[in-house]
């Protein structure tokens, strides 16, 4: 239903050289990388809290910033900003009020069979060795999470060893960040 209604604003902001003012390279004039939530309250908050500007930083996002897999797309991402991109420093960015807090992979799931996803297909996924409630786990402690996710950044065998990590938590109501912890104490 929104399809239509962006395809015209952006018909406009492209036909009126809007996008001018955004243009920069490829390379994070800061040296960052950025591993955040998707949550909808820090799509400007979180640039604006860390003085971001377009240009400044590669920011990857998924639910929760957690990663599940050493080896799925958002480490090659974060590997891929280190060595083609010229990030120096990771931030795992988590926030407090986090949808993804006490999360339930097996509601998930039922909400997902409701909705036409057969028990055949989670039969099969789990048969192939995914535990797919597991999978969609939240988390009950967002400073710990953010731990979690920092730990498979810093031990990633592919990442190098003098490469910070760091760890924080942000408030999405007031853009207050807490640290975890600080990659440059960890680094070899």
């Amino acid at each position: 239903m929104y399809l239509d209604e962006l395809i015209e604003f952006n018909q406009e902001f492209s036909k009126e050289k809007k996008y001018i003012q955004y243009q920069t390279d490829k390379f994070p004039d800061k040296r960052i990388v950025i591993f955040s939530c998707m949550d909808t309250r820090l799509v400007e908050l979180l640039p604006n809290a860390l003085n971001i500007k377009n240009g400044d930083a590669k920011i990857v996002k998924n639910a929760g910033a957690i990663i599940k897999n050493p080896f799925g797309s958002i480490m090659r991402s974060l590997l891929v900003a280190v060595y083609a991109l010229k990030a120096d420093e990771i931030l795992v960015i988590g926030h407090h009020d986090c949808g993804m807090k006490g999360f339930s992979g097996k509601q998930l799931i039922e909400k997902a069979m409701q909705r036409g996803v057969q028990k055949e297909t989670i039969n099969t996924l789990e048969y192939a060795g995914i535990d797919v409630e597991q999978w969609l786990e939240g988390f009950e402690s967002v400073e710990d999470s953010v731990e979690h996710s920092v730990g498979v950044i810093r031990n990633h065998p592919l990442l190098p060893k003098d490469t910070p990590v760091h760890g924080l938590v942000i408030d999405p109501n007031t853009g207050k960040l807490d640290i975890v912890t600080k990659g440059y104490e960890k680094i070899n």
